[in-house]
């Protein structure tokens, strides 16, 4: 394993879904399935409990995946993650950025799915 990340310090620390509403759609999640809101950020993010993950609700201001579902990989440096998945045949979507909380990127695995890597500044 010594050209990927260390596995037991990463793990999903949410699953982010764009929705074009954050406050209908913690009404909806809240309401149908009974999650409970940890935190909103007005328009631009809402964080509820999922159980063992974060279902993390994201405006079209922090929408950095284009509209599509990802699992988002909480990782200790995130540079090092994306070079390990670009050497294991993933692919960079959005360079690394700093967001309002974390630092960031969009990257897609070998199979063409969008995954968001993120972790401290």
């Amino acid at each position: 394993m010594s050209d990927s990340v260390e596995s037991d310090l990463v793990k999903i620390g949410n699953v982010l879904h764009p929705v074009a509403d954050i406050d209908a759609a913690v009404r909806f999640y809240t309401n149908t399935f009974g999650l409970a809101t940890k935190f909103v950020d007005g328009d631009r993010y809402a964080a509820l409990d999922a159980g063992s993950t974060t279902l993390a609700l994201t405006g079209p201001a922090e929408d950095v995946t284009g509209g599509v579902p990802a699992a988002s990989f909480k990782v200790p440096d995130v540079t090092s993650a994306l070079t390990a998945l670009v050497q294991g045949g993933g692919s960079v979507v959005r360079e690394p950025e700093r967001g309002p909380h974390e630092v960031r990127a969009v990257a897609r695995d070998p199979w063409g799915n969008t995954v968001v890597i993120y972790g401290p500044r």
